[in-house]
């Protein structure tokens, strides 16, 4: 017997099973619980992060609005930006640095926390406490304060 093709006898192969996903490893489970404690803290740490900032957003508003308000009021404006930057900095750090601070030891505080280019002058200072100065520029001073806002660090809050 001399077969012309052997392997046309063979019977076909028979396949495995596929292999089920379900249910999967342990390692599987485990890198699942990972993700979501990871997931978990990080939406905690950003709603803690949102929270604890929600007195900056509320600033920035006010201050938006107190810079149109007063658009031709000059030295109203920033009074009410002062008044605006204490309770911002009465919020962040601790009352005995922030509440008995004015003139230029308050404009020096104000600046730690600004770049140079935007750091408030002399000007500003004027503008508060004497009547008769020069009109202070109302939109150096609203980029300043929000500049300030979104920038200072607060003390340990």
């Amino acid at each position: 017997m001399n077969p012309q093709d052997p392997l046309s006898k063979l019977n076909p192969l028979r396949e495995p099973d596929l292999v089920s996903w379900w249910p999967p490893a342990p390692g599987w489970w485990l890198l699942l619980a990972v993700v979501l404690l990871a997931l978990a803290l990080c939406l905690y740490l950003g709603w803690r992060y949102y929270r604890r900032n929600a007195y900056r957003r509320r600033a920035i508003k006010q201050l938006q609005e107190i810079c149109q308000r007063y658009r031709q009021d000059a030295p109203g404006g920033a009074m009410a930006i002062n008044a605006l930057l204490k309770a911002v900095a009465l919020r962040a750090y601790p009352r005995r640095e922030v509440a008995a601070s004015s003139g230029a030891q308050w404009l020096a505080f104000l600046n730690s926390a600004l770049p140079s280019s935007q750091q408030l002058g002399p000007d500003y200072i004027d503008a508060i406490y004497r009547k008769d100065s020069q009109p202070p520029d109302l939109d150096a001073i609203c980029a300043s304060a929000a500049s300030w806002i979104r920038r200072h660090k607060g003390a340990g809050r």
